[in-house]
């Protein structure tokens, strides 16, 4: 009886100490923004939603040209674009009421998130981009 209580209490210290351990995640500006107006299309993985709102795992839309990437996010996505061999025909209105800051922010979270590994988008880079419009 003592063994199974001894053995009860340590299982019972060992998982609640395993839980208290885990480290919090900490949200930077970029992921706020992202929860704030990117998930609820992309999803909480950046898997997207099959046929109407493309992923941004490991694409070369995420991945590739920051120019083109800031003005989806400046100019929104009016047409059907193709990604992975899948069409995606939602409209995706534009963002440009967003600070250059949070707008950097945003896609550098997005460029190394999801399994991205990509350079960072700078405010200035957002500036340059919003100006040549």
């Amino acid at each position: 009886m003592r063994i199974v209580c001894i053995w009860s209490l340590f299982f019972l210290t060992t998982t609640v100490f395993a839980q208290t351990k885990k480290p919090a995640l900490k949200a930077g500006p970029g992921h706020k923004v992202y929860e704030q107006y990117c998930l609820t299309c992309h999803q909480a993985d950046g898997g997207g939603v099959p046929n109407l709102n493309p992923p941004l795992k490991q694409t070369d839309w995420v991945q590739g040209d920051k120019t083109r990437l800031i003005n989806v996010i400046l100019k929104g996505l009016q047409e059907p674009i193709e990604i992975n061999g899948e069409t995606f025909d939602n409209v995706m209105p534009a963002h440009d009421f967003l600070s250059d800051k949070e707008i950097a922010d945003v896609l550098t979270f997005i460029r190394n998130s999801f399994g991205n590994k990509a350079d960072a988008i700078t405010a200035e880079d957002v500036k340059k981009v919003r100006s040549a419009k």
